[in-house]
């Protein structure tokens, strides 16, 4: 144990001076907690495009924050990726990004998706939509979110625990649109009506709704193309069995988060990371992020993968994302006093 212990720490230390060794040379340094094979494409066009090499160190989102925060103004970091607006919303409350004022970004980020002050953007869109079990569930019975909260789904609903980040986020739309109380009401019709206790990860939470431990499943909407797109059978028969719901598409729209990224505070290469995030706001960066990790572009236009493409257009939510990580706290606070688990 002490051994592996040592080998760690050596390879940290060994990491971080090669990080900083590359400080206000022709390069990049990237703290990220996004872990997708999109990813390692990204970085290699933004290479080829501009000759800045790409120095990416991978981690949790709250174990970055901390590592950068610990290494305060001497850290490597230049741009941190992460996901979800509550991650981005407490980096920023860190002191973790500086404002970043660009007219590409300002011209291809929609506001809704950027911090108001430019301190981080989103770039890639996450719909987190229900799922229903195609055999057992009529989906005309079920429109909104508010509906998971009905009484008469009492026992029908998989949804993973409130400590994740998704369903902060998610209760905090409801907080926005319906206020704390109100939010708090939704959240206890939900933790009333769970089929079974919170757990697992969103694909859990799909395959319940297949297998028919639950009727309605709440997830995000990229993890049920992973299915469909799976080497296992298994994988895209669970998905065959599950439909899809957009919520909300008479009145706000479906709830939205994002892949998002800011301009460390500290950056060693602010330059070179700001050209990073306006590379992340291309056309080309769009469609990767767009076509290999499922998620929806948020520049107009750019080409999707063809079962989002098959989904057409919807309504979506259009508050500003960085209200979703104001509304955190009280999220995490309400969960709390409902006990959703």
């Amino acid at each position: 144990m002490k051994k592996a212990c040592l080998s760690a720490s050596v390879a940290a230390i060994m990491a971080s001076s090669a990080f900083a060794s590359s400080a206000l040379a022709n390069e990049v340094n990237i703290y990220s907690a996004r872990h997708y094979d999109s990813d390692e494409i990204l970085y290699k066009a933004f290479t080829e495009e501009t000759g800045i090499k790409v120095n990416v160190l991978e981690g949790d989102s709250d174990q970055l924050m901390e590592r950068m925060q610990r290494e305060g103004i001497a850290s490597p970091a230049d741009v941190m990726l992460t996901v979800d607006a509550g991650r981005l919303w407490r980096a920023e409350q860190d002191g973790l990004f500086q404002s970043v004022d660009s007219e590409i970004l300002n011209e291809r980020i929609p506001e809704s998706m950027r911090h108001p002050e430019g301190k981080w953007f989103g770039f890639s869109q996450r719909a987190r939509v229900i799922f229903y079990n195609r055999e057992n569930f009529d989906p005309s019975q079920i429109s909104s979110y508010e509906d998971l909260a009905d009484p008469q789904f009492e026992g029908q609903v998989c949804i993973r625990s409130s400590n994740n980040i998704y369903n902060q986020s998610l209760l905090a739309s409801m907080i926005e649109h319906h206020g704390e109380e109100g939010a708090q009401e939704w959240a206890q019709g939900v933790v009333n009506n769970l089929a079974r206790n919170p757990e697992g990860g969103d694909t859990d939470q799909i395959r319940g709704a297949a297998s028919g431990e639950c009727d309605l499943a709440v997830a995000n909407h990229y993890y049920y193309v992973r299915l469909l797109h799976s080497d296992n059978e298994s994988d895209r028969e669970t998905a065959r069995k599950v439909g899809v719901i957009f919520p909300n598409q008479d009145d706000r729209g479906t709830h939205i988060n994002v892949g998002g990224a800011g301009l460390v505070a500290n950056a060693q290469n602010p330059e070179n990371g700001t050209r990073f995030l306006e590379f992340l706001a291309s056309d080309d960066a769009q469609e990767v992020l767009a076509g290999r990790n499922y998620e929806f572009p948020v520049v107009e236009g750019i080409k999707k993968n063809p079962v989002l493409e098959s989904w057409g257009d919807f309504a979506k939510d259009d508050i500003n994302i960085s209200i979703l990580g104001e509304n955190n706290p009280e999220a995490i606070r309400i969960s709390d006093r409902v006990n959703w688990r």
